[in-house]
């Protein structure tokens, strides 16, 4: 009768269970990821919109030489 391999299954075991965590793992970083991306869309949309009255009002005064 052959015998078990219980280092062979045992190891199955653990790479089966570290991969679950690793899913898991990667799972929560990009549900922060996606947040993040959403807060950055917006921020990046007001710098915009911020780089362009800042456009507009150096078009009226000329900016000031540095000395």
């Amino acid at each position: 009768m052959a015998r078990n391999n219980y280092q062979y299954e045992k190891r199955q075991k653990d790479i089966a269970k570290k991969k679950k965590q690793d899913e898991k793992r990667l799972k929560k970083l990009n549900k922060g990821l996606d947040t993040d991306e959403e807060n950055s869309e917006i921020e990046n949309d007001e710098v915009e919109s911020l780089e362009n009255e800042d456009e507009t009002e150096s078009e009226v005064k000329p900016k000031e030489e540095e000395v």
